[in-house]
């Protein structure tokens, strides 16, 4: 549907029943981010919050809450888009089907940027940053943040908007050193689409000039985070996406989102910096406080009626997992074509995202090999880490099914196949002082870490234990034994010290297990960690605190490990060290008094009472 307006979206929800009105006073300190939590985790409607504390405007959340709401609100266009980004990577396609491919062009050629002179609604109202809805969203916070921005840049060398980025990066508004007002945060890696105007801005000594849109119509938001083809812009996909142009006009010399809700123009002047976090993110754990480019606010603008939707990310699965399973229904096969022999990646959101890929490639190499082994998966696997923003991963499990039936979106089956056939004697691959995700602090310093490939292809080389075996329940100073998934067993031991106490009770470990290979034969891993009975307790738990908390080149051991010419390698099962360590930044937790306090809001007469399932 082509809604001109964040409101008109609204609206349509309201009216098929995926909406709820808040209607209480809400506190944006940590109140607003708790209640939208308590609806997502129960799977809720999105949520209208008519009074907010300290603001005259109205907030959203919870819009692409599920995936079903999130294609509900392009139902119209969905089909369109995934054939316009089909031809973008297959434009033979166009020429060898020119008239069912004609409507596409067409609305790809309908949907170009529209400079709108006249109708301006995002510029009825001057205010300041002070009275927008300052949302905290965890306890350790830095300030109040935008978590949903779409923050507008211009290439120096080539102004205008068809060369423009239109990213999210998150926005700090208060807190920290900032001057109320009149300085923000932007955090943004230098070689993002951003982090390339500013280095062009700077060369030639001029500041970079930043619009940070906040709402307008959805598709606007979506394309702000998907990773498009090469040369596709981004205000040209949300014209696709939402059935209607996106509108913009320039103001003071600054690009404005006509349609836009909010808008903050300023800039940024060279590498001037301050501190930014922390911030509850993605991974489940703060990302801490560093410097990052400071934005110098010029004016703040808002349409009457305004609405300020926002987000709140934290261990996953949340909202913002919902952007990733529509880029991938929309993508298609995008990366196929990109990385030739690759079939699927995965990238496990309940890991946090990037610690983890899951990868099913081909092996076509093997076949005149008297051992089935990695060959071709090995020169995938290389591909896949040299990609974008999979370049960020830790762990890449890959492995080739000759049959096709293998699919890297069935977590335990796709890991039960591999740790079926790995050979970690030889298929174990590390990438040693790499750059990794800036938000992940398992590694030895920021952007610091490693990498490591596990490959599997061939014939089955064990049957995965079902059950513990008695060997891992005789263990000193390692105890409270648990089957997490077939093959795989989670141990507990006391809290990690340093890593040189930690190669001592890893030694200690082998010692205990190197010359009972022969009952170790069905285990393929062994998990150290700092509470068994909680990874056990799920698959997302197993996840989460195993692929956050280990850095590969430091946290993973083997029993019966050996080097061999550069290879590290290991006879007997493979040792993840997955507890907490003191350089890791903080779990997040949930604020138990505020939790208390937005209970008024799901009792009788409150506006969520009974309005939904389970709460």
């Amino acid at each position: 549907m082509a809604y001109s307006s964040l409101e008109a979206c609204l609206n349509d929800l309201e009216k098929n029943n995926q909406l709820i009105r808040v209607r209480e006073e809400v506190d944006p300190y940590l109140e607003m981010a708790a209640i939208h939590l308590r609806v997502h985790e129960a799977n809720g409607p999105a949520l209208l919050f008519e009074n907010v504390k300290g603001s005259k405007y109205k907030a959203a959340s919870n819009i692409f809450g599920t995936i079903e709401r999130s294609r509900f609100i392009f139902r119209d266009t969905f089909k369109k888009v995934q054939q316009l980004i089909d031809l973008k990577n297959d434009p033979v396609k166009a020429i060898k089907h020119p008239i069912q491919n004609f409507n596409t062009g067409l609305a790809a050629m309908k949907a170009l940027p529209l400079k709108n002179p006249s109708s301006k609604p995002v510029l009825a109202n001057e205010m300041q940053i002070s009275d927008l809805p300052l949302i905290y969203h965890w306890p350790m916070d830095g300030g109040a943040f935008v978590t949903l921005p779409q923050v507008y840049t211009e290439d120096i060398d080539q102004p205008g908007i068809m060369k423009a980025n239109l990213g999210m990066y998150r926005i700090q508004l208060s807190g920290n050193e900032y001057e109320l007002n009149r300085e923000i945060g932007l955090h943004y890696q230098i070689h993002r689409g951003i982090g390339v105007h500013q280095s062009k801005a700077n060369k030639k000594g001029q500041p970079l000039k930043v619009s940070i849109f906040v709402g307008g119509p959805p598709s606007h938001t979506l394309s702000a985070v998907m990773p498009l083809p090469e040369g596709m812009s981004e205000m040209t996909f949300a014209g696709v996406l939402g059935g209607r142009r996106f509108r913009y006009t320039y103001h003071d010399g600054y690009c404005i989102s006509t349609d836009a809700d909010f808008v903050i123009t300023g800039e940024v002047h060279g590498n001037d910096t301050k501190p930014e976090g922390p911030f509850g993110d993605h991974l489940g754990y703060y990302s801490l406080t560093h410097p990052f480019p400071v934005l110098k606010v010029h004016k703040v603008y808002a349409r009457n009626n305004a609405i300020w939707p926002f987000t709140v990310v934290g261990r996953p699965p949340q909202e913002d997992t919902m952007f990733g399973e529509l880029i991938h229904e929309l993508t298609g096969n995008a990366i196929k074509e990109e990385i030739p022999g690759l079939k699927q990646v995965h990238a496990v959101d309940a890991s946090g995202v990037h610690p983890l890929l899951l990868a099913v490639g081909s092996e076509r190499y093997t076949p005149y090999q008297q051992v089935k082994q990695p060959a071709e998966l090995l020169t995938i696997a290389n591909h896949i880490l040299g990609t974008g923003q999979l370049s960020l991963a830790k762990f890449l499990f890959i492995t080739a099914d000759d049959r096709n039936l293998i699919s890297a979106y069935k977590i335990e089956d796709f890991l039960q196949y591999v740790l079926e056939r790995i050979d970690f004697s030889r298929d174990v691959h590390f990438q040693t002082n790499t750059t990794i995700d800036t938000l992940d602090y398992s590694g030895t310093g920021i952007n610091t870490g490693s990498k490591v490939i596990l490959a599997a292809y061939g014939d089955v080389k064990r049957n995965l234990c079902k059950e513990i075996p008695a060997v891992l329940n005789e263990l000193r100073s390692f105890e409270k034994a648990r089957l997490v998934l077939p093959g795989v067993i989670a141990v507990q031991t006391k809290k990690f010290a340093d890593y040189e106490t930690a190669q001592q009770e890893f030694d200690s470990l082998n010692d205990q297990l190197k010359d009972k290979l022969e009952l170790l034969k069905s285990v393929a891993s062994i998990v150290v960690c700092d509470d068994a009975d909680f990874i056990a307790a799920s698959l997302n738990n197993y996840l989460w605190v195993t692929y956050t908390r280990c850095n590969p080149s430091h946290d993973l051991h083997g029993i019966d490990s050996f080097t061999q010419y550069k290879h590290w390698g290991c006879n007997g099962p493979l040792v993840f060290d997955a507890r907490i360590k003191p350089h890791h930044a903080p779990a997040l937790e949930k604020d138990a008094a505020t939790e208390k306090k937005i209970d008024r809001l799901f009792i009788i007469g409150g506006s969520l009472h009974n309005k939904i399932r389970g709460l």
